[in-house]
């Protein structure tokens, strides 16, 4: 559907191919996933986080009919990022989230935090069953 108000341009025409060619790619299957069914009976189904975004300019130059004269482009890209699986099995279902890998060196602190804890409680451990022989 064309807006009446809307002015014909080639830009126009640029970016609504664009944004058709982006609905293309993103629709509900690539968020909720096709279900996969294990020969157990396990119904698995990829739900993913889907992020896009989409730019266009132009311009029309010389005095002559803007058909002739036009230069643009448009651009987009699409990330799509698993996040859970929701586990069907007897009737009743759950979700089991995907860990995502630390981004930052905070996180990745936070993340080594219980290992190096375990780390040094054994190491107090061992000097305190050395001491005691």
């Amino acid at each position: 559907m064309d807006n009446p108000m809307e002015k014909k341009s080639p830009l126009n025409d640029m970016m609504r191919a664009t944004m058709e060619k982006i609905r293309e790619m993103v629709d509900t299957n690539t968020i909720v996933g096709q279900p996969i069914t294990t020969p157990d009976g396990v119904t698995l189904i990829p739900i993913s986080k889907v992020s896009f975004g989409f730019g266009a300019g132009g311009g029309d130059y010389g005095k002559t009919s803007p058909k002739e004269n036009f230069g643009g482009g448009s651009a987009a890209g699409v990330k799509i990022a698993p996040v859970a699986f929701l586990v069907v099995k007897d009737g009743s279902a759950r979700v089991l989230p995907v860990a995502v890998p630390p981004v930052s060196t905070v996180d990745r602190v936070v993340e080594m935090v219980p290992d190096i804890m375990d780390k040094v409680e054994k190491y107090f451990d061992k000097k305190q069953d050395d001491s005691a022989l």
